[in-house]
């Protein structure tokens, strides 16, 4: 496919183009491995991929999210986990332009930092310089390669009471903490995005300084626009980054679906037929509203992403408007990028049930991708509460 114009030239897309064949040249070990690879996550490190949307102030890139956008598209075609790895780690950045300054530069100031985050609630108690906190957390994509842990803790007294804020809910604390601290669970055992090593962890009576912890609600989103880093990155709430980034995932499954497809329906003549694939009529229909679907999605995720960046400045928090824009996006690309796996897959008979074969793997990927939360189709509704002058549930923008 002709590349998009809407994509724009960068040194991390140069990195994730060159890195792309190598990291599809590992896709079947990191299936089997059911985790990315040393040799993989260091090459992606050396390319400050990971640290791509860390303050220029630590010495990140500070990326804009059109680029980050861009990059893990393009790693998304190879390989499904590994985008979604960098999508989680590298998204998860963000955050540092909330810390405090010495505790983020203690963490993001190292170009070779890897942060995951697991959902699940702990239990944490204030002691003298901080908390103790004890718990376990799931869905830990990429704990395995993470040299960092963030976690959500509800905040209890010496009695083992909840503690509780003004308005009587409960107080939760986000903490991050070296994952050397950390005990991890194989549980990841999966249809889709085998490769993310998604295990839980769990710590036992940690001590977590207070300079490490910040207070949120129940969802893990900060109770105040608590921002320290001027850039315009760090005006977004981290669930429009994680939206933005496993959308991407998606938009780049299915573009590696589509290129795939491409290949083989020039190459198979299906049994007891005397044309190849590409001949056939309803191929062409798939072929072409294929193509509309999936430049049609990322194109209105792009728009969204340009409007909430020009809207976004030093001062003051994204406007519910983009927020809300950047949900329905960036969920509409989960589905559509489904919608044309699914019809690829099919399209391509018998061929597409084999694991030698680019199909089955990215089938179960993007389906593993629409089933987290980021894809629920609820955020239709949220949409379609805004539009109809309704009250949003703002606890999913």
């Amino acid at each position: 496919m002709a590349k998009s114009p809407i994509w724009v030239e960068s040194p991390y897309l140069d990195a994730a183009r060159t890195l792309a064949p190598q990291i599809a040249a590992e896709s079947a070990r990191i299936e089997q491995e059911r985790r990315l690879g040393e040799p993989i996550v260091r090459r992606m490190l050396d390319a400050g991929l990971f640290h791509m949307l860390v303050p220029g102030s630590l010495g990140g890139g500070e990326a804009d999210l059109l680029t980050f956008t861009q990059v893990v598209e393009e790693i998304a075609k190879a390989d499904g986990s590994a985008a979604w790895c960098l999508a989680q780690g590298a998204g998860s950045a963000p955050v540092a332009g909330s810390m405090d300054p010495e505790a983020a530069r203690a963490i993001f100031g190292d170009a070779r930092t890897i942060v995951s985050w697991g959902p699940g609630t702990g239990k944490t108690v204030a002691i003298d310089g901080g908390y103790r906190v004890s718990g376990q957390w799931t869905f830990a994509s990429g704990c395995h390669h993470a040299t960092w842990l963030g976690a959500l803790a509800r905040v209890m007294d010496a009695a083992g009471h909840p503690c509780l804020l003004p308005d009587g809910g409960p107080r939760f604390l986000r903490l991050m903490f070296p994952a050397s601290e950390a005990s991890f669970t194989d549980v990841w055992h999966v249809s889709g995005l085998r490769g993310t090593g998604s295990d839980n962890f769990s710590v036992e009576d940690l001590f977590v300084p207070e300079s490490y912890t910040f207070a949120c609600g129940p969802s893990g989103r900060p109770l105040l626009d608590i921002r320290r880093d001027p850039g315009k990155l760090y005006a977004f709430p981290l669930v429009n980054v994680y939206s933005i980034a496993f959308a991407a995932v998606a938009l780049g499954i299915a573009q590696g679906a589509l290129d795939a497809f491409l290949t083989l329906a020039g190459a198979k003549t299906p049994a007891l037929l005397s044309n190849p694939i590409r001949d056939d009529a309803v191929v062409q229909y798939q072929v072409g509203l294929a193509e509309a679907e999936l430049r049609s999605a990322q194109a209105f995720m792009v728009e969204t992403i340009g409007d909430a960046w020009a809207a976004a400045d030093a001062e003051n928090p994204i406007p519910l408007e983009h927020r809300l824009h950047i949900r329905l996006s960036t969920t509409y690309a989960m589905h559509q990028a489904a919608q044309v796996v699914d019809t690829l897959y099919h399209a391509a008979g018998a061929t597409a049930i084999l694991e030698s074969q680019p199909f089955e793997r990215r089938w179960r990927d993007i389906h593993a991708v629409t089933q987290q939360i980021q894809g629920r189709q609820a955020h239709f509704r949220t949409a379609g509460q805004y539009f109809l002058g309704l009250d949003p549930d703002a606890t999913s923008i």
